[in-house]
């Protein structure tokens, strides 16, 4: 069974890009643009790996990061934050508890290599 990764992005064409590679290379992938619909989709699916965008419409990624680590039932989920600001993003990362972090712009074969190291996975997706 593939994995589930939840990516979250404000700004369609990245989110577009991210979630083809990641399905491309086997996972699972359901998107979402904002903060809200980020804490209801990891309720609602409990994801292998959320992926994070730090600048969001309604809420920072870190403050969403927040909330899911004090949540009881999805705290166990891994996050990998994302951001235009790589100097902040690996700060901000570590004060909310995020397992990683990736700065854009960022090569497909960068973003597969974390997601494969945060999720535990030596070789296949599955």
């Amino acid at each position: 069974m593939a994995k589930k990764i939840l990516v979250i992005d404000d700004e369609p064409d990245v989110l577009k890009i991210i979630m083809l590679r990641l399905e491309r290379a086997g996972y699972e992938v359901v998107g979402g643009m904002d903060g809200r619909e980020a804490m209801d989709l990891a309720r609602h699916l409990l994801p292998d790996l959320i992926i994070l965008d730090v600048y969001l419409p309604d809420m920072n990624g870190d403050d969403v990061a927040r909330v899911i680590k004090n949540n009881d039932k999805l705290k166990h989920i891994p996050i990998i934050l994302v951001s235009a600001t790589t100097v902040s993003v690996a700060e901000r990362a570590k004060d909310c508890g995020a397992e990683g972090c990736l700065g854009k712009p960022f090569e497909p074969e960068e973003l597969l290599g974390l997601v494969k190291r945060v999720l535990g996975q030596k070789g296949g997706v599955k």
